[in-house]
């Protein structure tokens, strides 16, 4: 069996200590996994060392750290996996490959406080913001007298974000939250898209309105794709994010406090103009034009920025002011053929994994209501679906002999 050498990230913060580095050997075969390392150390030579986990089948989250500088769970982690990753310090960390390959880091996950060597204060960081999106479904009135009907289409449309197991794993590699420890997180924002994306809650627009106006809500994501890397279901934060955005803006049509939308539109409106992103424009198209009221306060704040490029030579008058590039006339076609559709593509690889899947419509409350339009039946009062008949035989009948059954006499 292959020998592995296991870092463990020590911190008691009783001791007063710093946090230090724990070396052990491991003989263990390349498909154990880096849980089943760990805890053969500490049943065979330290008990102190202090790691969660529970179900040890990838469904608990409990046992979520940082291997070889990339979260995810120890316990359907491989060690020969974990081994190969490229690891290092800052941001020139060796190719995969390029280091020995029997060496693996573990550390607690990040941007949440560590109780004690790879044990996360998750209650202090990850479940609060959980808890600060709403994490349940507000009832629609009236009430059913049984149940909810809801169309098949919005619960495929949700299933991605139900796979979530609260591992934390993407709050871990959230470069937003390192920067800004009050940004909602991907995890809780992906929760928030569960329930915006369901028929039977009753504040789709409340919801939407409430993350869209918070400095730290859907447009303090910065595009990173570190969270979607990060998870080990494939929920894909970021392009849950991404989804409340388009609902909010184009949806529902909030203009939030914090210029999210305009600003994302002022992206679109200097592609389609320019062909290329011209950044003088940016800043100003984001607040209505460069003489529009906002605007003004921001480009006297921007002045000393604009007046450093311009010393260094990174900005000329000339480029500045003047539109030296034009879109040509493909790009311009390309924006008209997508802006002249009736239904916004929203592309679900999750269930079925194909490209040709049924396209999602725009979201609305009135699109996929709660009940049918027609009286609704209950479950007692439905008819099952008909069950497709038996196809016809080809060719010549079967001549195999039949066997006569318990309640048949033979005719001999």
């Amino acid at each position: 069996m292959p020998e592995y050498t296991l870092r463990i990230r020590r911190f008691d913060p009783q001791s007063g200590g710093a946090a230090y580095w724990d070396e052990h050997t491991v003989d263990m075969r390349e498909h154990n996994s880096v849980l089943d390392a760990i805890l053969h150390v500490k049943d065979d030579r330290d008990g102190s060392i202090g790691i969660r986990c529970s179900c040890q089948q990838g469904i608990c989250g409990s046992c979520g750290v940082r291997m070889n500088g990339r979260p995810g769970l120890a316990c359907n982690t491989h060690l020969e996996e974990a081994a190969g990753r490229g690891h290092g310090t800052g941001w020139n960390p060796p190719q995969e490959g390029e280091q020995p390959e029997t060496v693996i880091a573990v550390e607690p996950m990040g941007n949440m406080p560590v109780i004690r060597d790879l044990i996360v204060d998750m209650d202090a960081v990850h479940w609060k913001k959980i808890r600060r999106v709403t994490p349940w479904l507000i009832n629609k009135e009236p009430i059913p007298e049984r149940e909810y009907i809801v169309p098949h289409d919005n619960m495929v449309d949700v299933t991605q974000t139900m796979a979530c197991i609260q591992c934390g794993a993407c709050v871990s590699d959230c470069l937003s939250m390192e920067v800004d420890p009050g940004f909602i997180g991907p995890a809780a924002l992906a929760k928030a898209y569960r329930f915006v994306g369901d028929p039977r809650d009753a504040q789709h627009y409340e919801r939407l309105n409430d993350l869209s106006d918070d400095e730290h809500g859907i447009y303090d994501c910065t595009h990173c794709f570190n969270c979607i890397d990060a998870c080990p279901k494939g929920v894909d934060p970021m392009s849950q994010i991404m989804r409340l955005r388009r609902i909010s803006g184009s949806d529902f049509e909030i203009e939030d406090r914090n210029n999210g939308h305009r600003h994302e539109r002022a992206f679109v409106k200097n592609i389609r103009k320019n062909g290329l992103l011209h950044e003088a424009d940016l800043l100003p198209d984001s607040y209505g034009g460069k003489f529009n009221p906002r605007a003004v306060p921001e480009l006297v704040e921007s002045l000393p920025t604009i007046a450093t490029a311009l010393a260094r030579g990174k900005v000329t008058p000339a480029k500045a002011l003047l539109h030296q590039h034009k879109a040509p006339k493909e790009v311009k076609r390309l924006f008209d053929e997508i802006d002249g559709r009736e239904e916004r593509v929203e592309l679900n690889l999750y269930v079925s994994g194909y490209e040709d899947d049924p396209r999602h419509a725009p979201h609305s409350d009135d699109a996929t209501p709660l009940q049918p339009e027609a009286e609704s039946t209950g479950a007692e009062e439905r008819e099952p679906p008909e069950e497709p008949s038996m196809p016809e035989p080809e060719g010549p009948p079967d001549k195999s002999p039949t066997f006569p059954g318990p309640d048949q006499e033979d005719s001999e």
